[in-house]
Order: C-alpha cells, then structure tokens, then sequence
C-alpha cells in the first residue's frame, strides 16, 4: 500500500491496519480533510456550524436554536452522529486507488448498531454503501438470531441485502435453510426454505436425518411480529410426507404473545366416544388472553371449553370452563336402574385469582361450581368429591396476620344432601407472635371467629381466643427444658343441635363457655457420639402437661372428626384437630429419638406414648372416641422412620401399635428409588383403627407409580391405585380384598423438537352415569409450533 493514500484513509475512515483492534468508522464522511485540517461538523437540525479550534481545544460553543452539540471524536476522525457507527476488525485491510473500496481479509468482523458481520472477506464501497461478505459468512441481528451463508450482499446498515445458501438460527432453537434469500428492513423473504428445530446430527456428530421439518417454496419471516409464514408447504416426520400445508404460520421463540391455533387434543373414554379438541387462542392484550377449544365427541353432544385469563395491576385471574347441552341419565339407589332426566345444560365453572392491594394487604378467591355430581368425572375435568369456593381478606405483618374468609361447599357424594352442606361467613383469623421476649419466653396471641350456616342442619357461632407463652432453657448438663402456659376462652351459640349429622357431633342449644387453662413442662436431653462412621444422636423426651378434667360435653364438633394418633401429633398440648374440641386431664407423654448421619446416609426414628392420670365416669380419656389410641389412660405407641440413602433412596415408615396386643393399627410406608428420569414411588397405607364414630373409615390401599427411560428418548410410565380393605377390616368396603381403583399406562418419546405421548386409563368404580371403562390420551407436541 502506497504511504500517501495510507494517511488519508487513516483520516477520512479510520481503520486500524493491527489485528483484531477495532476503530470507529464513518457511514457517509461529510469531508476529506488533510492531515492538519480541522472537522466541520453540521449539526442534524440544520443549527449553527460549530468550529472546532485549531489548537484542538473543547467545543464549547451552542448552536443557537438549541440543537444537539456533535462532540468531536478523540482520535480526529470525522463527526459521526449517534448511530451512524460502523466498526471494523481484520487481519489485513486494503483500499483500492480512488479509496472508495475498501477490502478486509482474514478474521473479519464487522458490526453496527446491534448487528454484527463477520466473514472471511468483506468489500466495503464507500461510495454506494454496499457490503460484500465472503466464505462463513455469520450475520447477528440485535435479537440474537444468527444467520449463516457462503456469500452474503448487504447495505451498510448490515440488514438489508441478498444471501445464497443461507442457514438462519433463531433463538428458540429453530433453524431456516434455504437456497437464497433477502432482507427488506424487517421481512426476511426465502425461497425454497426448511425450518425444523430438531438436531441434524446424532450424539457421534454424524449426520441425521431431523425427526420432522416443514418444507416450503416460500418462507417470509417477519423478525418485528415474530412471525414465520410458509407458502405451499409439507410437513414431514423422519423424511416422510404427512401432510400439505397451503398456508401457514407460527411464531418465533421471541413472540411472547400470539393468537392462532394450538396443537389439538385427542382422546377416547367410554362414556364420550372419540374426542378431539381444537383449541384456539387469543391473545387479546398482553394482559389479557382467551383459550377456547370446541370439542367433538362420537358418543355424546359437543361440548366447548374456555379458559380466560387477565393480569391486573393487583394480581392474576383465571376463569376455566367447560360446558355443554346433554342428556343427564341418574341412577336409583342400586346404581343400576337408570333415570333418564332428558336433555340439559351442564357445565363446570371455575374462577381463581389473587389481588395484591398492598404491601401487606391481599385478596385470595376460588369459586368451584357444577351444574350436576358426575359431570367432572364424566368430562375428566377432576375426581374431586366435594367443590370448595372461598375468599379471604389477608394481612401480613412482620410478627402478625389477620384474616376474614368465607367458605362454601357443593357436596357431589351420592349420599351428600344440599341442605347439610355449610355455608361459613365470616372466619376471622387473628395470630400475634411479638418478636421481642415477653419475660424471656415467646409469646404467641391468637383469635379465631366463625359463623357457619346450615338450612337443613345444626348451625353453629363461635368465638374464642388465647394467649400462649414458650420459654425455653438449657441446663449444664445439657438439658433443653421448655416451659409453657396457655390460657384459652371459648363462647358457642348453638342452634338446631337436633339436625346434627350424628348426634356426638351435636352440641347444647344456646350460649355455651368454657375457660382452658394449660401448663406443661417439656424435657429433652440428647446424647450425640461417633458411630458406624458418622455421627448418632439419641434423645429421650417427657413431657408433663396439666389441664382440669373438664370434658367437651355440651360443646358441637365441626372440625375436630378426623382424629389420627400420629408422631407429629403425639407431643401436641390439644390431640384434637381444630378448635372445637380440646383434650381433658393432666399427663405425661414420653418418646425417644435418634438419628444417625454419615456421608450419604440419614436416619431418623422416633416412638412415644402417653399417660393421662384421670378418665371419665366411661373410663375414657381426654373424650377421645375408641378406637383412636387415645381412648384410655394409657395411649397406643406411634412411630416414625425416615431412610436415605444418597439421592437415589427414601424410605418413610409411619405406625402405631395397640397398647394391649401390640396389633399394627396403622402402618403406612412410603418409598421412593431413582432419579428424576428413571424412578419409582410405592406406598402402602392400613388403617385398623376399628374406629366406631370417625368420619375416616378404615382402609387398606397400595398406591404405585413410576418411569422408566430407555434408549435415549423414550420412557414408560405408569401408575395404580388398588383397594386392599376386605369386608372384614371395613363392611361397607366396595371390594372384598384386591380391586383396582385406577390405573394408568403410557409410553413417551420426548427430544429436543418433539413429543409424542400415548396413555392408557382405567377407572374401576362407577358413579350414576359415569361408567367404569377405559380413556385412552394421545399427545402431540411439535415444539416451537402451535404453544
């Protein structure tokens, strides 16, 4: 390169000629000064010329109707407004004889803006703004979407221009080849183009072919509307057609909301036929979208589905329905003679949201409703039996909450009676735990308000609430003693007690009180030392807890039927659950503990029991029904054991043996082996309580599910739930000792740009008209189209 026209380029479109160094460029130089002249810079808004001094002092002067100030560039090159940048690196530079062409080689980058280039070759005509790049052409645009091509002619915006060969990356994984192409601002047009997502290589690097791509004469990718749209189009899975495609479109990985078509959803269950749901999205606002999916079924009426959802400034809300114009057949009670009520409206409507009103304040609100029992389980929409709708006014303090709900119930049991479910409004919440010590102890305050309604049963009015206060010491030989005092008031209303489901649970009509005076003393002393190569500790416990012999006689029982003696509940001051009912009599409740840690294993174990030093004219204790384990002075064991071993092995042993003979009433094992791809889950529950006045029957259930991976892509899955109780453990038992409930099986591929899925579901039981059988679920997922 000739030293004089080496100056002027330094000058006039500085360009370092040192490797990889990069140097601002002007687009369109507004002089070609010498080497000692000064810049003239003419400000965009058509102001005052600002001289630059000859001594290369600050600008300083303002144009005089206020424009912008064009900073002069440090290194003396021309002034450049902002964003008229473009930036060179290279291994070698040349500038041809009239210094309009301008050639870099070697490693070439070139960016402007956001965009980048780079190439092995790259001309730059200065005098029509043309870009050339040659061999491994990579161009970047500003939302990281990548394109590939052996020769690519752009302007010097580095956006718009024709490619060759290309191959165009997007974000979301997705990739567009084609023959050629062009850019026009933000179209990007391709002819004879295939877009696929799926990897082109297998795990040796060797070439595959994509499990599936769509083929298209035409692609036109609009990168401002995050659209891709395909003209005479194929779709085709492991090279083989499988269908013709006009016109279509989808969005890219960076479209955050869309409307158009989602992937549909087939299925096959007994009552309904075949079913297939089309559904369709709208997304109305970017807070705000619609999912509706008309569904066609081969046995039954259509039905449509809508889910709808908005994002307000206090919080999310999500309304989810399903309905449809049906026959409704019911049964008599022998579940088998059939009660056809004819044609009719049915449906399920749900509604869940949550509004943040402040930084302490907030509403939470779920409404469940069903025009009849059975249609959730008929549609698949859950198995629940029993819908609760609720509201609740909450406030978070930084020792406090507070709380106003309301609950209401739908009772889908056959044998549920309207008039019996009850309707709660309010339920005032009131917990105060002071974070200062209260006389060197922790003090926890507490409330709790309820008014609940029936207008076919006992109705009941509450009122209570408590002071509670812990304290805590440890001795020198290593005692912790806790001592606690609790003082409790209670006021009841009751009305209609004569309605009450079972008379146990009626209380006296009118105003009942009670005072509840509670002392306890709680002792642990563990003793810690090395064994089996990690460390075991083993800690003895008594508690004393002193209470007068005062029963719950006169006083309702809403929310305190499921009692369940458990090693969570054993060292509780009430071993009822609820408010309504709380424990008599003076005690002392005793357990041991122990545990073991060493590298990759943890044990914990621990049993107890309790004596209770006064029993009623019955000889029962503490008003706890037989059966429960609390019934009598002297109360069954319960344990618990929990084993892991590494992250590949849990398993959690829950019991509780008879007092007297020892017999297991309640042994419940849970266990879990693998990893997150290859796994099982199996529990087993029994329940014999022998229990005469509970609201939890006794039972045995086996619960099993689990996954297995195989090949690379592929899984099986499957799941069952069987009832074990016999006649003799519960005589009202459906089944006399191994009956499935339900069972699933299903097999899944699953790569990096497909899903594909086919389950098999069984449900055992009948209710009215939905009839045991079979559903059978396929699932289609082509990943980046129809989310």
């Amino acid at each position: 390169m000739r030293p004089a026209l080496l100056a002027s380029v330094v000058l006039a479109l500085p360009v370092s000629l040192q490797a990889q160094e990069v140097r601002p460029v002007p687009e369109a130089p507004t002089a070609q000064p010498g080497v000692d002249d000064n810049i003239i810079a003419q400000p965009r808004d058509g102001g005052d010329v600002i001289a630059q001094p000859r001594d290369g002092g600050d600008v300083i002067a303002q144009p005089r109707d206020g424009g912008d100030v064009i900073a002069q560039p440090r290194d003396g090159g021309d002034v450049i407004a902002p964003g008229d940048i473009i930036e060179f690196a290279a291994d070698q530079m040349e500038v041809d004889e009239t210094g309009n062409i301008i050639t870099a080689a070697g490693a070439v980058e070139l960016r402007r803006d956001a965009w980048r280039l780079t190439a092995e070759r790259i001309e730059y005509d200065r005098a029509t703004g043309a870009v050339a790049a040659r061999g491994n052409v990579v161009s970047i645009d500003p939302e990281g979407n990548q394109l590939f091509a052996e020769s690519l002619d752009l302007t010097d915006s580095l956006r718009d221009g024709a490619i060759e060969n290309l191959l165009l990356v997007l974000n979301d994984g997705g990739r567009l080849a084609a023959r050629g192409g062009s850019r026009n601002g933000r179209l990007i047009t391709l002819r004879r183009a295939v877009y696929s997502p799926c990897a082109v290589t297998d795990a040796e690097g060797c070439p595959q072919e994509p499990v599936w791509k769509l083929l298209a004469t035409q692609v036109r990718y609009d990168t401002e509307r995050h659209r891709i749209s395909y003209k005479n189009a194929r779709l085709e899975m492991f090279g083989i057609p499988i269908f013709y495609l006009p016109n279509f479109s989808h969005p890219d990985g960076e479209a955050e909301r869309v409307t158009g078509l989602l992937m549909p959803n087939i299925k096959f269950q007994r009552q309904l036929g075949l079913g297939l749901g089309l559904p369709f999205h709208l997304a109305l606002a970017p807070d705000r979208d619609v999912t509706i999916t008309p569904w066609l079924y081969s046995a039954a009426a259509p039905a449509m589905q809508v889910q709808a959802r908005r994002l307000f400034g206090g919080g999310p809300v999500q309304v989810d329905g399903f309905f449809t114009y049906a026959r409704l057949t019911e049964f008599a009670a022998d579940n088998v003679t059939e009660v056809d009520r004819g044609d009719r409206f049915r449906g399920y409507l749900g509604v869940k949201g949550r509004f943040q009103h402040s930084s302490s304040w907030r509403s939470t609100f779920s409404v469940r409703l069903t025009t009849d029992d059975t249609f959730n389980r008929r549609y698949d929409l859950d198995f629940d039996d029993t819908l609760r709708s609720s509201y609740a006014l909450e406030r978070f303090g930084t020792d406090s909450y507070f709380s106003v709900s309301a609950l209401a119930f739908q009772g889908l049991r056959v044998t549920d009676t309207a008039g019996e479910m009850p309707f709660v409004l309010p339920v005032i919440e009131y917990d105060w735990r002071p974070s200062d010590p209260v006389l060197g102890g922790r003090m926890h305050v507490g409330a709790n308000s309820l008014a609940l309604t029936r207008t076919d049963g006992q109705s009941i009015q509450r009122a209570l609430a408590f002071v509670r206060w812990d304290r805590s010491i440890f001795t020198s030989l290593g005692h912790r003693i806790t001592g606690t005092a609790l003082m409790r008031g209670d006021i009841y209303n009751v009305m209609d007690p004569q309605l009450a489901t079972l008379p146990a649970y009626a209380g006296d009509a009118g105003i009942n009180t009670r005072a509840i005076p509670v002392a306890a003393v709680d002792v642990e002393w563990p003793f810690a030392g090395n064994a089996f190569g990690g460390t075991q500790t083993v800690t003895p416990r008594v508690q004393f807890v002193l209470k007068p012999n005062q029963n719950n006689a006169g006083f309702p029982n809403e929310d305190s039927r499921a009692i369940e003696l458990e090693d969570i509940s054993l060292f509780e001051l009430n071993r009822f659950p609820g408010y309504d009912q709380f424990e008599g009599g003076s005690r002392v409740t005793y357990g041991v503990g122990y545990t073991l840690d060493r590298p990759g294993v943890a044990l914990r174990s621990e049993i107890g029991q309790s004596w209770t030093f006064a029993t009623d004219q019955l000889g029962r204790a503490g008003d706890f029904p037989p059966g429960t384990g609390l019934d009598d002075r002297l109360s069954d064991f319960v344990g618990r054991t929990n084993l892991k071993l590494g992250g590949l092995f849990e398993i959690t042993h829950r019991f509780r043996l008879d007092r007297n003979s020892f017999s297991v009433r309640r042994n419940e094992i849970d266990v879990a082996i693998g990893n997150q791809r290859t796994y099982a889950t199996i529990g087993y529950l029994r329940l014999n309580r022998q229990v005469a006045l509970e609201d939890l029957e006794d039972r045995s259930e086996l619960r099993a599910g689990g996954r297995v991976a195989f090949a690379r892509f592929w899984s099986l899955y499957g799941s069952a739930v069987v009832d074990l109780t016999t006649k003799r453990d519960n005589p009202a038992a459906v089944g006399d000792g191994f009956s499935f409930i339900r069972h699933r099986i299903g097999a899944e591929y699953e790569d990096e740009c497909f899903r594909f899925g086919l389950s098999w579901r069984r449900d055992l039981i009948s209710d009215r008209d939905f009839r045991a059988g079979n559903t059978f679920q396929l699932t289609l997922s082509f990943k980046t189209l129809g989310r």
